[in-house]
């Protein structure tokens, strides 16, 4: 082992007696966040959320930024939180910028807090939002502290994101993201793990698509044979589609919407697709948009014709080298805390593909480990919440100063 690794080694076992005692607070705060109805259409209830993680990054120094969106008054969404803190370093001394990112939005209506509230059985807490994300939010928090009691402060500049809609989609905090992460070194993203403790590594890209079928107009029963029929080309399409599924590793193809004529006696005029791509690189996406293209422009219906958007694309946050190497210092420290950790790819897309897709390499998955997010079954192992702000704290410090790596 090298100097530089005992040291690494030294200072995630240091910083875990800071983590444990924290967890009281930390179960406390987590009850009252949890307690808060935050979905991603109830934007007062997500700006509660971002007042109480303002206030307490105000306690650690960060300077804060919100950003809102809405018209006449009305929030479309709640706040972007951008909160900043500069370290001891700079870059040219070999520090880094480093941005963690965390969401205040769940998928539950207004009330669901209030009907299924926090709870725990054993140490495994429950309630809506318990996992995804207000743990993971809290364990980012919790290390920020963690750091500074310790008063580790090699490091360029920390960044934390706080976004209100990450579970539709990011419409509202996508532009604030993308440009708070131009220029990072390194983006860590606080989903919390997966079930069996692993990390997440790479995320599918997502692209959607619509493809608009014009046919032509007749009467069905006198003279269908001067029609042309845009619900028929539809459903060639749909086959066509559907059957590149298997074609490239890691793609699936999905035409989840299809919408065609208004009255049976008329041959049908008009249809439309709505086509969801993923993938894990952006050069699978660029293939099947091509190959989509190429379908929609030998429609199987004589006299149609079938018209190709692209509505919106979320990079893949792929494998790469550089988070391979993010990933060599998390296990370092895990193991030094006595963990044993993997990274793993899924389907899902979260803030860490917008980070990802501006350059930036990103490691996700370093909350405690929790599962059935989206479900009345949600729950966290509160056992694994020390070891893991630990964890965290210990690759953020890792990461920030580029001498000792």
């Amino acid at each position: 082992m090298t100097a530089a690794a005992g040291q690494r080694v030294a200072l995630a076992q240091t910083l875990l007696p800071h983590a444990q005692r924290h967890l009281p607070s930390y179960l406390r705060d987590l009850s009252h966040l949890v307690s808060i109805d935050s979905g991603s259409h109830s934007p007062l209830g997500v700006n509660r959320v971002a007042d109480w993680v303002q206030e307490r990054l105000e306690r650690l120094d960060f300077t804060i930024e919100r950003f809102t969106t809405g018209t006449g008054g009305r929030p479309a969404t709640g706040d972007t939180l951008v909160a900043r803190r500069q370290g001891r370093l700079t870059v040219a001394d070999g520090g880094r910028r480093i941005l963690l990112a965390a969401h205040m939005d769940t998928v539950f209506e207004d009330g669901t807090a209030a009907a299924r509230p926090f709870s725990m059985s054993g140490s495994v807490a429950h309630g809506p939002g318990v996992s995804d994300d207000k743990g993971g939010l809290l364990a980012g928090l919790t290390a920020l502290q963690v750091l500074q009691e310790e008063g580790i402060e090699e490091f360029a500049e920390i960044v934390f994101l706080a976004t209100p809609d990450e579970e539709i989609g990011a419409p509202a905090s996508r532009p604030v993201t993308e440009a708070t992460a131009r220029g990072m070194h390194y983006g860590l993203a606080l989903e919390c793990a997966r079930e069996n403790g692993d990390l997440v590594i790479a995320r599918k890209g997502v692209a959607d698509f619509r493809l608009t079928v014009t046919g032509r107009a007749a009467h069905a029963g006198i003279e269908p044979e001067r029609g042309a029929n845009a619900a028929l080309a539809a459903a060639h399409l749909v086959v066509a589609l559907q059957n590149l599924n298997g074609h490239w590793d890691d793609v699936t193809v999905n035409v989840g919407v299809i919408r065609a004529g208004t009255r049976a006696n008329i041959i049908c005029p008009d249809a439309e697709l709505h086509v969801e791509v993923r993938a894990a690189t952006l050069t699978d996406i660029r293939r099947v948009r091509d190959a989509i293209k190429e379908a929609a422009s030998h429609p199987a219906v004589p006299g149609t014709h079938v018209r190709v958007e692209q509505l919106d694309l979320c990079a893949p946050m792929e494998d790469t080298p550089a988070s391979r190497a993010m990933l060599l210092h998390a296990q370092a420290a895990a193991s030094a805390l006595g963990i044993g950790v993997d990274a793993v790819a899924t389907g899902g897309v979260g803030d860490g593909n917008l980070i990802a897709g501006m350059g930036v390499p990103v490691l996700d998955g370093l909350g405690p480990v929790g599962g059935a997010d989206h479900s009345p079954l949600e729950w966290l192992d509160t056992t694994t919440v020390a070891p893991r702000v630990a964890l965290l704290a210990s690759l953020i410090a890792a990461l920030g100063d580029a001498r000792s790596i």
